[in-house]
């Protein structure tokens, strides 16, 4: 019924991966798309790509890893974009929160993927903190589509995004008690969203505090639709469609 559009299935935080995927299945969250951050996990998420019938790859490095990627982490991206199973660049973009001093690099970074996803036409998963302006002053320079990953911004914001043709990812933060998100997408046609857990962190109430995990995209989804009032088959069906929209599956 639902698809995790954002995870990190990653060995270092589950000790068992099957059994997640399995938790997922029984709450009808039946794909998953899974998101590399750095040459470790980018290796991973191609790995399980190929396991596993319904996870897709995202393959990126994260703006916290532009200290230590290297360039030849980026040709191990470029060298598998062509697989089947990897359906987009991510997660990719820009962090200013812990420091600004690396701007520059960052921006460098974030324009070699975008170059990277251009020359595929892949769509991309992007990262944005505390990065609003330099993010959307980037993205205007290509012809790209996508997921703005864990949306948390104002009104006027969304609007910016959804006119450049970008999906908003919404996750576990629009349940939390003093979250100004859910006012934000009352106000927001749902064919603009998809739904995302960015296991495993940000899980939603009232589990907070606890690893998160893609069975959690019920809990989302359920918040949604009582915001919306909406039933579950009917966000199923617009998130699905916003999906097949964006992705290549």
């Amino acid at each position: 019924m639902f698809t995790d559009t954002h995870c990190h299935l990653y060995e270092e935080y589950y000790e068992n991966i099957a059994e997640i995927i399995n938790n997922a299945r029984k709450k009808q969250i039946n794909r998953f798309i899974n998101n590399g951050c750095d040459n470790k996990s980018n290796l991973e998420v191609l790995k399980l790509s190929q396991e596993y019938k319904n996870m897709y790859a995202a393959l990126g490095i994260h703006p916290e890893s532009v200290e230590t990627y290297e360039e030849k982490d980026l040709l191990f991206i470029e060298n598998n974009l062509t697989n089947k199973k990897v359906i987009a660049l991510g997660e990719i973009g820009l962090d200013y929160h812990y420091t600004k001093e690396n701007k520059d690099k960052q921006l460098e970074l974030f324009e070699k993927e975008l170059n990277m996803a251009a020359k595929f036409n892949l769509p991309i998963i992007v990262h944005s903190r505390d990065a609003t302006l330099d993010t959307i002053n980037t993205l205007k320079k290509y012809d790209l589509k996508g997921v703005i990953h864990s949306f948390s911004g104002s009104y006027e914001t969304a609007q910016i995004y959804i006119k450049m043709g970008y999906l908003l990812g919404i996750n576990g933060v629009i349940t939390f008690k003093n979250s100004y998100l859910k006012e934000v997408i009352k106000d927001i046609d749902l064919s603009h969203i998809v739904l995302e857990t960015d296991s495993p962190y940000l899980t939603p109430t009232p589990n907070r505090g606890t690893k998160n995990e893609p069975a959690r995209i019920i809990d989302i989804a359920k918040f949604i639709c009582e915001l919306k009032q909406i039933s579950l088959e009917e966000l199923a069906r617009i998130t699905n469609e916003n999906i097949k929209r964006t992705f290549d599956i």
